[in-house]
């Protein structure tokens, strides 16, 4: 991090004392990322975060009070601009499938390593989706599954629109798809926000895996880590 760039701003929510220690401890190593509130439960974790409004919830799925789901969906709701992002121990198909269709921005496993989960906030900090590899795994082996709308139903997407989502599925930030097309942020957020209500979707992962099942752009989610 550069002395000019603020600390990325996070809420972190896990009912277990020592875990939110560890995982404070490895995400705040280097300064660029500064955990502002801990919270363990949902319910706290909802006050926390329309308290502090925090560039990014890390949150568990099973908490009590409310589920780190029942939390992303509130937050969705409420449209909070905050990235959100699914710390667990879970890689059940229901899990991934109600996280995702929540709103999640990202899914990584806590048997990720240190690194990976700080690079999993950045990547949610910038706008894009954070999918620990045995998640994405999952994904394809569920695509067929995964759209529920019938494509009769489902209104196309222009060329514009495929290309800008083509982007956000390779993980480009609304900055970088913008340099590729030679169109400004603000039109590549307004091309996402239609093809997020054509695709009836609620966040970039899930418009993407529901592009993929029906044939209109690639799977590019990696199979291996890197």
């Amino acid at each position: 991090m550069t002395d000019s760039a603020p600390p990325i701003r996070v809420v972190l929510a896990d009912d277990h004392a020592v875990v939110r220690k560890g995982i404070r401890e490895f995400l705040e190593i280097d300064g660029a990322i500064t955990v502002t509130a801990e919270a363990s439960d949902g319910l706290e974790a909802l006050r926390l975060i329309r308290e502090h409004r925090p560039d990014v919830a890390v949150l568990d799925i099973q908490m009590p009070g409310q589920t780190g789901i029942e939390v992303t969906r509130a937050l969705r709701a409420e449209r909070l601009p905050v990235g959100i992002l699914i710390l667990t121990a879970f890689d059940d198909e229901p899990y991934v499938r109600a996280v995702l269709q929540a709103g999640a921005n990202g899914y990584v496993l806590k048997t990720a390593e240190a690194q990976e989960i700080v690079e999993a906030v950045q990547a949610v900090y910038e706008g894009q989706s954070a999918l620990d590899p045995a998640i994405a795994r999952k994904l394809l082996t569920y695509l067929p599954k995964f759209s529920s709308a019938p494509e009769s139903n489902i209104e196309p997407l222009t060329e514009r629109e495929l290309d800008v989502l083509r982007l956000a599925a390779k993980g480009f930030t609304n900055k970088a798809i913008g340099a590729q097309l030679s169109i400004s942020d603000r039109t590549v957020q307004g091309h996402l926000a239609k093809i997020y209500a054509k695709l009836s979707a609620a966040s970039r992962t899930e418009a993407v895996m529901r592009a993929v099942t029906l044939g209109w752009i690639e799977p590019t989610i990696p199979l291996d880590p890197a």
